[in-house]
């Protein structure tokens, strides 16, 4: 801890992050469990990205969005879960002050850039299908880079704030976060003062990266099935329907357990339930994203097996 000159107060110049367990065999089998799920979280969206890269038939915006998506997961995912697995091995789980400040911004800044892709992708699905003739016409290349330069600015911008306001506060101890990553609330909670005021600002901040995209969201796929119920052929709906299919389970994933951590008051603060929850959008949603779009994609799925050397193959 740092010692201010002339005052009988110290500040903390590190954190320990408490993890999940103080048990070594149950580190350890969670250690196998989170690495087997890093690298296939890595190497899934590594292989989209590769296939999409590969494959020039994958050249259209919607799978620019969704390299983009993988991209933003791998980086993610890689925020915490390097470090989580050192700690769950490693006798000290310490992170220096300036480290905590990093992973937050850090993590912060990729997860609000994805908040604002998911809406991107909506917008992409609702051109797809109520405009299907305009769609390479409205989304042209240009306004695809734009809308992704964008949403990059406005994640680590508002993640600027969010970091700066929270790791300004005076932390003089504890300094034990019941958490396996720096993550803002948790770390919140060991002020020495009254957040009320930083609370508030962070509820702005949410309303803005949470429940605006989400608002956006809704509204895009309220048109979307609208359009789809005008479609006479069965099979047309449903192809329709599928396409929206995976982007929606993400969403889900994402949001729902992301609302519930950054849009409640911090008095409800649950240690142990937080952790838990925080798994779904920082690790399960960057191994759910390969999964989804491979399994319900007859483009990616073709791509694959074009590049194992199996050709076109009906898929």
């Amino acid at each position: 801890m740092w010692m201010i000159p002339g005052q009988n107060q110290s500040w903390v110049s590190e954190f320990i992050l408490l993890g999940f367990s103080r048990d070594p065999t149950t580190n350890s089998i969670l250690f196998i469990v989170f690495l087997l799920i890093y690298l296939s979280s890595v190497m899934g969206n590594g292989l989209i990205i590769m296939l999409i890269c590969m494959d020039t038939q994958l050249h259209t915006p919607m799978y620019f969005f969704l390299c983009i998506l993988s991209l933003l997961d791998m980086c993610y995912v890689t925020t915490t879960m390097p470090q989580t697995l050192v700690h769950l091995l490693a006798k000290s789980q310490t992170i220096s002050f300036a480290g905590c400040w990093l992973q937050m911004y850090v993590f912060g800044a990729l997860a609000t850039t994805e908040c604002t892709l998911f809406v991107i992708m909506a917008y992409d699905r609702y051109v797809a299908i109520c405009y299907p003739l305009h769609y390479t016409l409205i989304l042209n290349w240009g306004l695809c880079r734009q809308l992704a330069t964008g949403s990059c600015v406005c994640g680590f911008l508002s993640a600027l704030l969010h970091t700066f306001f929270t790791m300004s506060l005076p932390y003089c101890g504890p300094n034990k976060v019941n958490h396996y990553f720096c993550e803002g609330p948790s770390v919140r909670s060991l002020a020495c003062m009254d957040t009320h005021l930083i609370e508030m600002v962070d509820l702005v901040l949410s309303v803005f990266v949470v429940l605006t995209p989400i608002s956006l969201i809704v509204a895009s796929y309220v048109h979307i099935g609208k359009a789809i119920l005008k479609i006479k052929s069965t099979q047309a709906r449903c192809k329709a329907f599928s396409t929206c299919a995976s982007h929606l389970t993400v969403v889900t994933f994402f949001y729902g357990p992301a609302t519930y951590i950054y849009m409640r008051p911090n008095s409800s603060y649950s240690p142990e339930r937080d952790k838990q929850i925080s798994l779904f959008y920082n690790v399960f949603t960057a191994l759910l994203n390969p999964v989804v779009y491979s399994l319900r994609n007859k483009d990616i799925k073709r791509a694959f097996l074009k590049v194992i050397g199996h050709g076109k193959v009906d898929c």
